[in-house]
């Protein structure tokens, strides 16, 4: 997945990492934890200076990718990301940007998407429901007709970087339809209320629509075509949790196993013991299952395969249930110095842990694969 093989995909790998190592330093996001901040504005319009925001942009509207695939690039950035558990709304931004470019009625929104790839917008999806799982079509946030538009009236919760946020992209039921809309952050009607994270910098919010008024041009797409954009939106924010979660598991096992080496007990380096080597092989094993489920998925989503969806479900019901797993087990090879607040393990716990719930938990996914091939095996 983080194969370089062009002269330009190299240099923009090796130009975000620098970046990363520099500007989203592990300790960048202590400091930013310790200053009860989730991201700096400034530091993320210098990232969609780097093309971040654009990847998966059509030239038509300004953006272009570095490979000539859009999700291959954005999932190499998610993956070096994960090294520090950066900072920043790249997965919400993304995901926003996947439903407007797709969209039938794009030109619409040229406008928004400018400033979100020119990152002096922040957007993000308001799909979740208060107090219910992931069903992304199956909405109670109700919209009906005006004489200028929609009107909009219920709430979202688990929306990412809200109070970030310039704009939200809301999953809605339109009478016997499924919409989606741009809507304002500071539209009149519209109350962010921030809930906590288990993350150190990640911020989530439940956003209250309260007869929010928007403009015919608000709406995404036609109303048939919604649903097929949100299954897009979908696979796009689940290869990238997935991606972020290799470059994460990256991160660690060099750092444990590095940690087995350093350490000696009886005069012998602790990575000598066979018990221990024999931990480090399933763990390396499991690594190199979840890398190359995710790079399947890439590959399909970036694709538009019809098997999309699926693959998407399997990295994240895979990836999604052993990364925290491998993680804790990680901590416990480090023995007590990993269940400390000073050392770094904790972090990229927490980011796995969120990740794991968010767009579905792998037990979800796993009804999704069965239902997909259920399906498959029927049409046959």
């Amino acid at each position: 997945m983080t194969a370089t093989d062009s002269g330009e995909r190299a240099l923009f790998a090796s130009t975000t990492q620098a970046f990363l190592g520099k500007e989203a330093s592990l300790r960048t996001v202590r400091d930013l934890h310790a200053a009860d901040k989730s991201f700096d504005p400034a530091w993320w319009r210098r990232a969609a200076e780097l093309g971040w925001t654009s990847l998966l942009v059509s030239e038509d509207l300004g953006g272009g990718s570095v490979s000539g695939n859009g999700v291959a690039d954005l999932a190499l950035v998610a993956e070096m990301a994960g090294h520090t558990v950066a900072p920043g709304p790249l997965q919400p931004v993304s995901v926003v940007l996947a439903g407007l470019v797709d969209a039938d009625n794009r030109t619409d929104h040229a406008a928004a998407i400018e400033a979100v790839m020119a990152g002096e917008a922040v957007a993000s999806w308001a799909v979740y429901e208060p107090d219910r799982p992931f069903e992304p079509l199956a909405p109670t946030l109700t919209a009906t007709a005006t004489d200028t538009g929609y009107r909009l009236r219920g709430g979202k919760d688990r929306v990412e970087a809200a109070a970030e946020s310039d704009l939200f992209l809301v999953v809605a039921r339109f009478g016997d339809e499924l919409r989606q809309f741009v809507v304002p952050a500071d539209a009149a009607g519209v109350r962010i209320e921030p809930t906590p994270s288990i993350d150190m910098v990640k911020r989530y919010a439940r956003v209250h629509f309260d007869d929010v008024d928007v403009a015919t041009t608000a709406s995404v797409g036609g109303p048939g075509q919604t649903a097929t954009l949100i299954d897009r939106q979908t696979q796009i924010a689940l290869i990238l949790q997935c991606a972020e979660l290799v470059g994460m598991l990256d991160e660690m096992l060099a750092a444990t196993i590095a940690w087995a080496v350093d350490r000696h007990s009886f005069g012998r380096p602790l990575a000598s013991y066979q018990a221990l080597k024999h931990r480090f092989a399933d763990l390396k094993t499991r690594f190199e299952a979840c890398r190359a489920t995710t790079a399947h998925a890439v590959s399909e989503v970036g694709a538009r395969s019809p098997d999309a969806d699926v693959s998407a479900s399997i990295a994240k019901s895979f990836v999604g249930e052993w990364a925290s797993v491998m993680l804790q087990d990680c901590i416990q090879l480090h023995r007590g110095i990993g269940l400390t607040w000073e050392h770094d393990l904790h972090m990229f716990l927490r980011r796995a842990a969120l990740y794991r719930a968010m767009y579905g938990d792998p037990d979800y996914h796993n009804r999704r694969i069965f239902a997909c091939l259920t399906e498959s095996e029927v049409a046959q």
